[in-house]
């Protein structure tokens, strides 16, 4: 099996296994499956930390509100009532005013927060240290613990609108936020070595040989936008020559013979 260190940039993100006669069609898709899940795992982590601080998420039209606003407005936060944490709640108003206020009691607090150190755990980047590989099913256990937690302490549900049970349901809605330029789509995943493209079209052996005790940094991205490279070829600033003639003072100059 080919040991391949995947990087998203200059960032080390896990280790993953593949055999050398494996198509890289199907090897892009892979890495861009387990990355892409690591996040969601964060984004969760990032979310129920939250959820075990200051309850429930508020309903949109309720979030960022003053108490003195929502009474006024005569808005009232039903799912709230209905989503009761195990062992009842207690109160701790959310500065932010994203989440209603009425988080879990230390013990459910405890449940949760223990959770999401677990989870953390599995897809942590300190897994490359370790030299352990990070597989989709490492990724899904992560979830379907962070998911028990939740049921255990939250028996009722979530909101339908608040963001875990979103991410649990995979309806989350990640436009204009920095997390959904994280993602990478799975069908524009572009996986590099050594300064070459891995084209989907070819084996990784064709690249790495059939040594299947290889090692190989390989760096992620989402491929560019059809002739974006070409694009830039043509500008003027790509031509050498204009350039120089541009700093020289002579551009746009005809010569003809004297």
């Amino acid at each position: 099996m080919v040991l391949l260190h995947v990087k998203r940039g200059d960032e080390s993100q896990f280790l993953l296994q593949a055999p050398g006669n494996t198509e890289l069609e199907e090897l892009s898709v892979q890495v861009a499956r387990v990355y892409n899940g690591r996040l969601k795992v964060q984004r969760l982590c990032s979310e129920m930390e939250e959820l075990a601080e200051h309850g429930v998420f508020l309903p949109p039209n309720m979030q960022g509100l003053t108490d003195d606003q929502i009474e006024e407005l005569k808005l009232k936060d039903e799912w709230g009532e209905k989503c009761i944490p195990s062992g009842g709640s207690v109160f701790k108003k959310d500065d932010v005013g994203r989440r209603n206020g009425q988080a879990p009691n230390e013990k459910m607090k405890q449940v949760l927060k223990k959770t999401i150190e677990e989870a953390k755990a599995i897809i942590s980047k300190k897994q490359v240290e370790a030299s352990v590989c990070v597989t989709m099913e490492m990724v899904k256990d992560a979830l379907d613990q962070l998911r028990g937690a939740v049921m255990i302490v939250y028996p009722m549900g979530l909101p339908p609108y608040d963001p875990i049970r979103m991410e649990f349901e995979n309806k989350e809605d990640l436009s204009g936020t920095q997390a959904g330029l994280n993602v990478i789509k799975e069908s524009e995943a572009q996986l590099w070595w050594a300064a070459k493209e891995l084209r989907r079209t070819k084996k990784l052996a064709d690249y790495v040989g059939k040594n299947e005790k290889t090692k190989i940094i390989v760096k992620i991205q989402q491929r560019l936008e059809e002739n974006d490279d070409d694009t830039c070829l043509n500008s003027p600033w790509a031509d050498n020559t204009a350039l120089k003639r541009h700093f020289h003072g002579v551009k746009d100059i005809k010569w003809r013979p004297r």
